[in-house]
């Protein structure tokens, strides 16, 4: 399976025969309990309660590591419905602003709930197989959609692959009008630092498909599943980019590369990268592939 990853309480890999759930709800239970780690989504509520004509239940709700409303719906199963009933629960969600930033604020404090970026919410489908169907079915939608392939292995393991991630337009026009779009500077920002800038945009774009550049104030982040990069605006003389490579896994190199593993900063990630020359670029295309990697 390409591009599987598998998950336990203390991250451990192993190789078994994969299989199916008993039942949905253990697929559900055993994600709630690591989403974060599992999906790059904070935790928010389960079998949540919808209040329209047609009622229903929103399997799992989160919110992303850009702040930005996630919905997750599991099938034990292939089941083509999963899409349609996620968008349906979606289309709830957007219009019930006020009921989900309740719950982001109850659960995260109200600076959260302030700061819920609503222009990208997300709909993650986790189900035990998807066809070619639902893959294309999916880019023809205007909402960020990941379908993701779920198997066990032995009764503390499960492997996630990510079937197809979109966000409602082809992936080649989607990536030509993310080059196209300039990142947004500040008058002071230009120059020598604002053309790195860019030139690391396009690097990080191009490492593959399945690629999402969402835009904070304080930060852009490129999403796969989870972020692999976050860019923070140009300094005078330097570019801070932070990644999701261990950096025990790393050779640190002093004004280069940093560890800020518990250290506040804008963005997700624990490796420090400081650019501060298309030299640095180049050397940083390594770790920008293994960052790219393990998300």
């Amino acid at each position: 399976m390409v591009g599987l990853k598998l998950f336990n309480t203390k991250g451990g890999l192993i190789e078994v025969m994969p299989h199916l759930a008993e039942v949905e709800a253990d697929v559900q239970a055993l994600i709630e309990a690591h989403m974060d780690t599992m999906l790059g989504v904070r935790f928010l509520a389960s079998e949540y309660v919808i209040d329209c004509v047609g009622g229903g239940r929103i399997d799992s709700l989160g919110l992303d590591e850009n702040g930005a409303p996630v919905i997750v719906e599991y099938k034990r199963g292939r089941c083509a419905g999963v899409i349609n009933q996620g968008l349906y629960y979606m289309a709830w969600l957007m219009a019930h602003k006020d009921a989900f930033r309740s719950l982001v604020r109850d659960r995260f404090g109200a600076a959260a709930a302030s700061q819920v970026l609503w222009s990208a919410p997300r709909l993650i489908c986790v189900a035990g197989d998807f066809t070619r169907y639902d893959a294309h079915a999916v880019r023809e939608h205007r909402r960020s959609i990941d379908l993701v392939r779920y198997r066990y292995f032995d009764d503390d393991h499960i492997g996630l692959e990510t079937v197809a991630s979109v966000t409602g337009q082809a992936a080649a026009s989607r990536r030509s009008r993310q080059r196209a779009a300039r990142l947004p500077l500040t008058g002071q920002q230009d120059g020598a630092m604002a053309e790195l800038a860019e030139a690391v945009d396009e690097a990080l774009l191009g490492l593959g498909g399945g690629i999402t550049r969402i835009q904070r104030k304080q930060y852009t982040a490129y999403q796969r599943l989870r972020n692999f990069a976050c860019l923070i605006p140009p300094q005078q003389t330097k570019l801070l980019v932070y990644l999701k490579a261990d950096p025990k896994e790393v050779d640190l190199v002093p004004g280069f590369t940093r560890d800020v593993t518990g250290l506040g900063h804008h963005g997700t990630g624990d490796l420090e990268l400081q650019l501060r020359s298309e030299r640095d670029l180049e050397r940083a295309q390594g770790l920008f592939r293994l960052s790219y990697a393990a998300a």
